[in-house]
């Protein structure tokens, strides 16, 4: 089932960011969120995820949804280990072979072998791949990003949208995406949804067709999607 946004409105005092606004995000697909800084992405996922309540309106999903949430900051408990962080979001979760089941999802994202260092230890991308894995392993069929590739150096970037994607395809969940980023967007996206200043209108909606080999900076088609995005962003 899609998550189905109905007729949402939310206000903090006087600022409008959502009025009478609707959206349909497909289920199993990865959902882009793409608009200025302040329009409200980050007030959108948190309505989804049932952290911020609007003044009214509807969201309709899986009576079951579980939400996994990656952040902009990685949000690692600094006195566990890597496993000790992946093994904290199970503690209360039944499964045979739990161990097993960690290592198996560190090794998907590089890093099975620096399982038993802290946090302080890592560098930025590795703290966000624990993040990725955090997420993945975690028994939710929907998952959240808010902006998690912000402060990322682009070559670290790129390595990391691999890494999710390469996950994602063996794990197929409902992701929701949030970016202020073109190329974050094409990379990721499968639906791209542009969002205007607030109070927020979807000014359009892309259905990203590039393939694998297209995705590159480079790329003839992935530089004329980027300008049409670009165009309608402006």
């Amino acid at each position: 089932m899609s998550i189905a946004i109905e007729n949402v409105t939310k206000k903090y005092n006087d600022l409008v960011i959502y009025k009478n606004f609707s959206l349909e995000l497909q289920d199993g697909k990865i959902s882009c969120i793409l608009g200025p800084s302040g329009c409200g992405k980050t007030t959108l996922l948190n309505i989804i995820g049932g952290i911020t309540i609007p003044e009214s309106g509807n969201i309709r999903m899986q009576d079951n949804s579980v939400y996994s949430y990656i952040f902009q900051e990685p949000r690692l408990l600094p006195w566990k280990t890597v496993q000790g962080n992946i093994r904290f979001v199970l503690r209360n979760i039944k499964m045979d072979n739990k161990e097993d089941y960690i290592r198996r999802n560190l090794r998907m994202v590089g890093l099975e072998k620096f399982r038993n260092y802290f946090p302080g230890q890592l560098s930025g991308g590795m703290k966000q791949r624990v993040s990725i894995a955090r997420a993945f392993i975690y028994p939710s069929n929907i998952i959240l990003m808010d902006e998690p590739l912000k402060t990322l150096d682009p070559k670290l970037k790129w390595n990391l949208m691999n890494t999710f994607l390469k996950v994602w395809q063996r794990d197929k969940r409902t992701v929701v995406f949030v970016t202020h980023d073109v190329d974050e967007a094409l990379i990721l996206g499968e639906d791209i949804f542009v969002f205007s200043k607030a109070p927020v209108e979807i000014k359009k909606k892309f259905k990203n067709t590039l393939s694998p080999e297209q995705k590159q900076m480079d790329n003839t088609s992935f530089f004329n999607w980027k300008k049409d995005i670009l165009d309608v962003l402006d």
